[in-house]
């Protein structure tokens, strides 16, 4: 599956939007990227952009907006009520889909070793990318500012992480690093009250709210012996939060900024603020998503409210966001249109043609149709995903069988798997098609030179074995499946018992007809090693697939017997 990471650079200049423009266009020459925000400020005179990619795209686009801004921004003239220290002065590398932190940093850190040997500007990396405790935190990177860089250069204690220690006047210096995504998210309330919901905020956030002597709100803050101001933390970690009132809605919201999701997410900050709202007499009528947000995200929302109603979480990705838009209240505003909200939806091509997006006629249409694509590969995939669909079915329905209430987490944990096999074998569908057009991609590459003829046939190898992973792929997701029919033939709904069986039957044809496939590409590869070790696997999946089909069969006929 695709790998996304975010990255949003702050640049010092919030007044000449035809300057900012030069360096956003810089962002949009690279394929693999799309630019989502530009959000300009004249009073910081500063500007944060947002744009989304693969990893190599991200930072190849992130370096070109980085050596653009060097070159039209000068910071010995820079003024902005910002903290700032640098022409580019922060960016943050996020990860959004199928990416760690772990990996989103050691790209962070790969930007910021290019961007200081090549652009020749002093990087600190911090957060997740940091190399040390000390540099984790952005504030202490910047501290002094841009006006106490010389001095801050010549300390060694604070010598860059990559680049010169060199102070130059006109770019300054950078700070590179990975952090969470963060969300801007507004909680409704039953009241107009600013001060009933900014005592909410402070029950929230984890900075709290100070201890006062006497009256809690107009009294003297409490000190310690140090005289430090004693405060109490609020609720949740990673969670900065005020109130106020919105003219344009009539109502009071808690404002919240969630700095890591992964620590409190959306639906925790949700759920905790109902809490503390009905404990001051008040009711949270919904909740509104400010800027964009990952899918990840939603989803772990719709399955949390999933759970609570003792229901599977085995169901379709659209369901399970529309119980999170319904149960977080997203909608109570103004209509919530995921497709506009949510990153992965957004960065979706309306152009591209998928199989799985046809209708069950129009796929079967295109694939009687004169073109070689879809072939087999696909078609093995796709039987695939029917047969672990039925599985899954069968699950949801044992699931909400009366009388088996007791078991709905069981069958639900069964369904889930196999939702997660059914959209791995629905892309392996499209992949399919992708790794043949590869193969033709590659034939048609230029054969003049010896040079040219090299490239060409490292290109065709490269693509035949493609072409073998991806129906090979298929084997061995087809073959998991069976582990959820297996169970819902002995355990599931004996009235869908049946419906489980036809899914053996798919997973058997899907097994073998990949396997097909897998052969006949294999016979252009010239590296037998790795094909001999592949082919062995194959076999021995195949081998197997026969064995658990009959054995599932056999258990379906004593059930229906």
């Amino acid at each position: 599956m695709k790998q996304l990471i975010e990255c949003v650079p702050n640049f010092s200049e919030g007044v000449d939007m035809h300057l900012i423009k030069t360096i956003t266009d810089e962002i949009e020459k690279i394929n693999g990227v799309r630019l989502l925000d530009v959000d300009p400020g004249k009073a910081t005179n500063r500007t944060v952009v947002t744009f989304v990619g693969t990893p190599d795209a991200v930072l190849e686009a992130a370096f070109q907006a980085i050596r653009k801004a060097s070159e039209v921004i000068d910071m010995s003239r820079h003024k902005g009520e910002h903290p700032r220290f640098g022409g580019t002065d922060v960016c943050p590398l996020v990860p959004i889909a199928n990416i760690s932190m772990e990996e989103t940093a050691a790209y962070a850190r790969k930007l910021a070793e290019r961007v200081g040997q090549e652009l020749e500007i002093p990087v600190y990396c911090y957060e997740n990318a940091a190399f040390s405790e000390e540099r984790r935190n952005l504030a202490s990177c910047r501290a002094g500012e841009y006006e106490g860089l010389p001095k801050k250069l010549a300390d060694p204690q604070w010598k860059p992480d990559f680049g010169p220690a060199k102070f130059n006047p006109r770019t300054g210096a950078i700070a590179i690093g990975a952090r969470d995504f963060l969300v801007a998210y507004n909680v409704n309330l039953n009241t107009t009250s600013t001060r009933r919901a900014n005592a909410i905020a402070f029950d929230i956030r984890e900075k709290g709210r100070p201890v006062r002597e006497g009256n809690q709100v107009t009294g003297k803050i409490k000190k310690d012996e140090k005289g430090n101001e004693v405060w109490v933390p609020g609720a949740l970690k990673a969670c900065k939060a005020i109130g106020w009132f919105i003219e344009e809605y009539g109502i009071a919201q808690v404002s919240i900024n969630l700095t890591n999701i992964s620590i409190t997410p959306v639906h925790v900050a949700f759920e905790v603020a109902c809490q503390k709202a009905l404990e001051r007499g008040l009711r949270v009528t919904g909740s509104e998503l400010v800027g964009l947000i990952p899918k990840r995200a939603m989803m772990e929302a719709g399955k949390y409210f999933l759970r609570k109603q003792s229901r599977s979480v085995g169901i379709s990705e659209e369901e399970i966001i529309k119980i999170a838009v319904k149960s977080l209240g997203l909608d109570d505003l103004k209509p919530f249109n995921p497709k506009e909200k949510i990153i992965e939806y957004i960065l979706e091509d309306p152009k591209e043609k998928k199989l799985v997006s046809m209708t069950a006629e129009g796929f079967a249409s295109e694939t009687a149709s004169e073109s070689p694509a879809p072939g087999g590969g696909s078609v093995s995939a796709y039987i695939a995903a029917l047969g672990v669909s039925l599985g899954t079915m069968v699950a949801n329905l044992s699931s909400h069988k009366p009388g088996w209430d007791d078991h709905w987490e069981e069958f639900g944990n069964w369904a889930e798997k196999g939702q997660q096999l059914k959209e791995e074998l629905l892309f392996l569908v499209d992949e399919d098609t992708r790794a043949f057009n590869r193969i033709m991609d590659a034939f048609g590459f230029p054969k003049g030179t010896e040079e040219e003829k090299a490239a060409r046939s490292a290109a065709i190898q490269d693509a035949t074995k493609y072409a073998i992973e991806v129906p090979f792929r298929t084997m061995r997701k087809a073959y998991e499946s069976f582990d959820i029919i297996e169970a819902m033939v002995e355990t599931g709904n004996p009235n869908s018992v049946t419906d489980a069986g036809v899914g053996a039957l798919c997973v058997r044809s899907a097994v073998i007809g990949a396997y097909l496939n897998v052969r006949i590409n294999a016979s252009g590869l010239k590296d037998k090693v790795y094909l001999e070790k592949l082919l062995k696997e194959a076999e021995e999946i195949v081998g197997l697939t026969k064995a658990r089909e009959e054995k599932i069969l056999q258990k379906v006929s004593e059930k229906i017997k």
